[in-house]
């Protein structure tokens, strides 16, 4: 696809009154104020008979639609999702937040939820939007475990990515998930994001014993769970058809269809994100001549705080306007 505009990467530049992975990773996330956009949420039903809900950030027909796609325990909500929405709406463009099942505070009917490599699930969803918009240009955003999930339907899919998106990035996708959940459960990392993580699943997954049976699950073994390891292993990998923790965290990782992909994407990464290693990333020849990575000195996960005390979130929207604005389809 042609582009009508170059793409350069920039450079995220770090505020020094926030310095470190950990301190840019938690300050947008729970400590900066977030303009919610005005959502029209719709409920879906999906092929296996399944819900899920969709935020929509309507705006002029025609124009150009951002897919965002949350991260673990993430929605609508979350900064990442109201600061790009709150960038693009004043240019026009649009934006739509599929959450993943029992997500966007709605528990979904059926025992399984989502996981990392769930890829039918952005296809049924993509193809789903496409259908409703034939003509207008699509962009698809994945962040953290969405971003994995992205990634890893775009490598199946190939060629055939381009008839439903136009474009795709990734943010702080953590394309080895073996590495992330060893990062994740150790250290700090396990003392404040794991548990909150952990916190918000075990809540949840308790609220949907009351709604329908799960063979999978030991409420017991669930109580006990401290780890994430713990708790893919218990639920997540048996729940959606893969035979370990192991087993789960190696098919569902996206790094190997990296050089599979065929339509633009971009991948950002920040080389102090504590969930996502720095050797674990992606190097150049790991990747298709398809995918521009941009990976930062600084950044956290999917933080990007910049500028002056209290900061602004507008580096890494203004960065992804830029990539979709490069590969806007050519006017016919």
């Amino acid at each position: 696809m042609s582009c009508a505009i170059p793409f350069e990467t920039t450079e995220y530049p770090a505020p020094a009154w926030l310095p470190g992975g950990h301190a840019q990773t938690l300050y947008p996330a729970t400590l900066m104020w977030k303009k919610t956009p005005i959502y029209r949420r719709e409920a879906w039903i999906t092929p296996d008979l399944d819900s899920i809900v969709v935020d929509w950030v309507d705006g002029r027909a025609g124009t150009p639609l951002v897919v965002l796609f949350h991260g673990l325990e993430g929605s609508s909500r979350s900064h990442y999702a109201t600061s790009l929405f709150d960038y693009l709406y004043p240019l026009g463009w649009r934006g739509v937040v599929p959450h993943f099942r029992s997500c966007g505070n709605v528990l979904n009917r059926l025992p399984r939820a989502y996981h990392a490599g769930d890829s039918a699930e952005i296809d049924w969803v993509l193809c789903r939007i496409r259908a409703q918009n034939p003509d207008v240009p699509i962009f698809a955003v994945g962040v953290s475990l969405g971003g994995n999930a992205l990634l890893k339907w775009l490598g199946e899919q190939g060629d055939a990515a381009a008839a439903v998106i136009d474009a795709a990035a990734a943010v702080c996708a953590p394309m080895d998930l073996a590495a992330t959940g060893e990062a994740l459960d150790q250290g700090f990392n396990r003392r404040v994001y794991t548990r909150e993580f952990l916190r918000s699943l075990r809540k949840k997954t308790f609220a949907k014993l009351k709604l329908v049976d799960n063979p999978f699950l030991d409420k017991e073994s669930l109580r006990r769970v401290n780890t994430l390891r713990e708790f893919d292993d218990l639920l997540t990998a048996p729940i959606h058809g893969f035979k370990s923790v192991e087993h789960y965290w190696q098919e569902a990782s996206s790094k190997p269809y990296l050089p599979l992909i065929r339509l633009p994407s971009l991948i950002i990464n920040a080389k102090n994100d504590p969930f996502v290693p720095f050797e674990s990333l992606p190097l150049p020849a790991e990747v298709s001549n398809s995918v521009t990575l941009l990976q930062t000195l600084e950044g956290g996960h999917v933080g990007f705080v910049s500028g002056a005390i209290p900061g602004q979130l507008q580096w890494l929207p203004e960065t992804l306007h830029r990539f979709f604005q490069c590969h806007l389809p050519l006017p016919r």
